[in-house]
């Protein structure tokens, strides 16, 4: 049999077939990403990508995205206003696309527990270590401005 974009998991002596695709077609998802790489962020595509990125020392944001709307009208302008106005930034922007970097968004979900998964949601990790983190019912109900805003003393706190 054929498992092409399949892959076969052992959990507690059970198989699970999990499938390797995205949530979203590429069409939609490109555009929403390139509003934040065009800004000079990095993305995290993989597993790999994650680790080594939080194996740097400095501070990483991380900035989890998604299509929703409050990601479009309100975290990633709140990021962009934050990063584009303070003098006292993280050394290194990240991001990755909760749905469709899945297993790059699963490996840093690991590195944000306690906290259930959030999306959009932004992390600031320090030397490897998760030092803030804005969950989606943070973002939700908040204009760009107070995101930005928030950030901005994020960053003059920890980077």
């Amino acid at each position: 049999m054929n498992l092409t974009g399949f892959s076969v998991l052992n959990r507690n002596n059970s198989l699970f077939l999990k499938i390797n695709s995205s949530m979203y077609p590429k069409e939609i998802v490109i555009p929403m990403k390139e509003e934040l790489t065009d800004n000079g962020f990095t993305e995290l595509l993989t597993p790999e990508d994650v680790e080594v990125q939080l194996a740097k020392q400095g501070t990483t944001l991380v900035m989890i995205n998604s299509v929703c709307g409050c990601a479009a009208g309100l975290a990633r302008p709140g990021v962009l206003m934050a990063v584009a106005n303070t003098a006292v930034k993280p050394d290194h922007l990240t991001t990755s696309f909760a749905g469709f970097d899945i297993d790059a968004i699963q490996s840093l979900r690991q590195r944000l527990l306690p906290y259930p998964p959030s999306s959009p949601a932004i992390a600031l990790f320090k030397d490897g270590e998760l030092v803030h983190f804005v969950e989606r019912h943070h973002i939700e109900g908040r204009n760009a401005q107070m995101i930005g805003q928030h950030l901005v003393e994020v960053f003059d706190e920890f980077c």
